[in-house]
């Protein structure tokens, strides 16, 4: 039986660098136009930033925490 937490399809929710989740949903482009889309997906989705600033998300972090990823796969759906 598997939890929340747990993988589906391959995306377990646990903290992920910008970088590696970034080329996640973009791994045919370069790492900086990957975080360029997916930085501009999360700032054009007024709920998600909405969320993600509820958890204490900085634009500069490196790392998404555990709860941010689970907002990110909530919106987005995963990689």
């Amino acid at each position: 039986m598997q939890t929340n937490n747990e993988c589906q399809e391959g995306w377990p929710v646990r903290p992920y660098s910008k970088r590696e989740l970034a080329m996640a949903y973009a791994p045919d482009i370069s790492p900086v136009s990957a975080l360029n889309r997916l930085a501009g997906w999360i700032r054009h989705h007024r709920r998600l930033i909405h969320e993600l600033d509820e958890t204490g998300y900085q634009n500069r972090q490196r790392i998404f925490t555990s709860l941010q990823v689970e907002l990110i796969f909530r919106y987005l759906g995963r990689p």
